[in-house]
């Protein structure tokens, strides 16, 4: 296991990242749910009555599928989160090994205790990561959305993004698959909103749009598939906040109050601008597009 921390310098470091997720696994436990998953959910739009947690395992079920992942010898989860996905693959698809990528302290303690020799955790940026077996799949869930910081031009983001996506190319074997979901700007943003986005919840962080996405993988992989579900990440954030309000007095003895209202600021107004169309939630299914041998 590499234990090293990383300080990116182009997207947000591990001590930005613990910012926000070392507030504390028993505080997040209280209102994620049973996944521990903390992105957008894949809701059944024809059934109001479906719980969170049920769109969460449908949410992990889409993308081990786009990834192609049933019984695939390796498999990478780039921003590993708690480690459902990782579970998924090596309990339900039969992959027989699952690496999983975070720069938290609180996220790889979390998985480490899951007890499973067939997941590998490392406390490590895509930037560091050095593979010694390519992979069969790629999968990255709310981790792409933080790899620019605030600030950079349109020109430097795309040229972050491109690195992500050929340093992927070069992990995968033949006719790999990827799976992509992340936070997009929308086409409604209204002024200084990213300001208390890097500000208040996530420091060092720009959310790309997805030309910027398109640029960043043009020759690399192939876009078989794109949904935009930000109405999902209003659901889901509503869910939070219901559930976060639901365990308020726990929430407050472990984080106080001040934190807690930081929290409950930050998911109302997120709900609100998917709503309205400023933030987008993209999931994009790629293959790779394999170079041509020379004969």
């Amino acid at each position: 296991m590499n234990d090293k921390k990383i300080k990116p310098e182009s997207g947000a470091s591990a001590d930005a990242i613990e910012f926000h997720y070392g507030t504390g696994n028993d505080y997040f436990a209280l209102w994620l749910g049973e996944s521990m998953a903390y992105s957008c959910a894949l809701w059944n739009s024809d059934d109001e009555s479906q719980s969170l947690d049920d769109a969460q395992r449908a949410k992990i079920r889409y993308h081990c599928e786009q990834a192609r992942a049933k019984d695939a010898q390796s498999v990478l989860d780039i921003g590993c989160g708690w480690g459902g996905v990782l579970q998924a693959l090596v309990n339900d698809y039969g992959v027989t090994r699952a690496v999983g990528l975070t720069l938290s302290d609180s996220q790889l303690e979390w998985v480490n205790q899951l007890g499973s020799t067939k997941i590998e955790a490392r406390l490590e940026s895509w930037k560091d990561h050095d593979p010694d077996v390519q992979y069969d799949s790629i999968i990255s869930i709310g981790a792409f959305e933080h790899f620019a910081k605030l600030g950079l031009s349109e020109k430097e983001k795309v040229k972050i993004y491109r690195e992500f996506f050929t340093r992927c190319h070069g992990w995968l074997g033949a006719r790999g698959w990827m799976s992509l979901q992340t936070v997009a700007y929308g086409n409604s943003l209204p002024k200084d909103f990213d300001q208390f986005i890097a500000k208040e919840i996530f420091p060092e962080t720009d959310t790309p749009r997805l030309v910027e996405i398109a640029a960043g993988a043009e020759y690399l992989f192939e876009v078989v598939a794109l949904r935009n579900d930000r109405d999902d990440y209003r659901r889901t954030l509503r869910a939070w906040f219901s559930r976060l309000k639901e365990n308020r007095v726990q929430a407050v003895e472990l984080k106080g109050e001040e934190e807690v209202q930081r929290f409950e600021q930050y998911l109302r107004l997120m709900a609100y601008m998917f709503e309205v169309g400023g933030l987008d939630l993209h999931r994009i299914t790629l293959r790779k597009i394999d170079k041509p041998k020379v004969a």
